[in-house]
């Protein structure tokens, strides 16, 4: 597959938003390379509670756009992905990633052990976190997504303004109320380049060892 040769830095400075599309279909190897990496993601104790449903029927993308109090961008783009968030995925066995993650080499017995014991979100689970600490780890996968999709020439736009329930019903978890909704991104070929808009100044945002105003 033919990639543009972006590094990190360049894929982070050369992402827009972009909000319409050329009808044009993204490949399916290009697609399955941006899900790929996608995947890639961490998560917070790689519990991967995190899952993303790919939205390509124009029928389905209608209903999106309609959630989305009438946005185009589902409309447009010919890819809309759902990143779904799962606030109940810690309390399976998960048996799988600790396996995995021992096989590799990343786990020893003692962060195993931690794993198993699922502490951190019990403390969570105190604190009615669970939801937001879920959706934080969807919200990681979907940055991956876009920078990926700069990387691969394709265009994106994340969506946070929604109607949950209507996406919800939209790809057929509306009796879920463990899952909830993290974002949606839009991905397709930009019809043109939109203009970078600015950022305001690094010494306004970034402070060291205490916050100030």
């Amino acid at each position: 597959m033919e990639k543009q040769a972006l590094s990190v830095s360049e894929a982070i400075r050369g992402r827009r938003t972009v909000r319409h599309y050329r009808p044009d279909p993204v490949p399916a190897q290009v697609l399955d390379e941006l899900l790929d990496l996608t995947v890639q993601a961490p998560s917070a104790w790689n519990m991967q509670d995190r899952s993303i449903v790919v939205v390509t029927s124009e029928s389905r993308r209608r209903e999106l756009s309609a959630a989305a109090y009438g946005q185009p961008q589902p409309l447009e783009a010919p890819v809309t992905l759902v990143f779904v968030a799962d606030s109940t995925a810690w309390e399976a066995p998960n048996t799988d990633i600790a396996e995995q993650a021992r096989r590799n080499g990343a786990w020893n017995a003692e962060f195993t052990a931690l794993f198993d014991s699922r502490a951190e979100f019990h403390d969570l689970r105190r604190r009615d976190l669970l939801r937001e600490n879920a959706v934080k780890n969807a919200m990681i996968a979907a940055t991956y997504t876009m920078l990926a999709a700069t990387a691969l020439g394709l265009a994106s736009a994340p969506m946070n303004g929604w109607d949950p329930d209507l996406v919800k019903k939209a790809i057929g978890i509306d009796d879920q109320p463990a899952l909830a909704i993290a974002v949606l991104v839009t991905v397709g070929y930009s019809d043109a380049t939109p203009p970078y808009p600015g950022r305001r100044a690094t010494e306004r945002i970034v402070f060291h060892e205490r916050f100030a105003a």
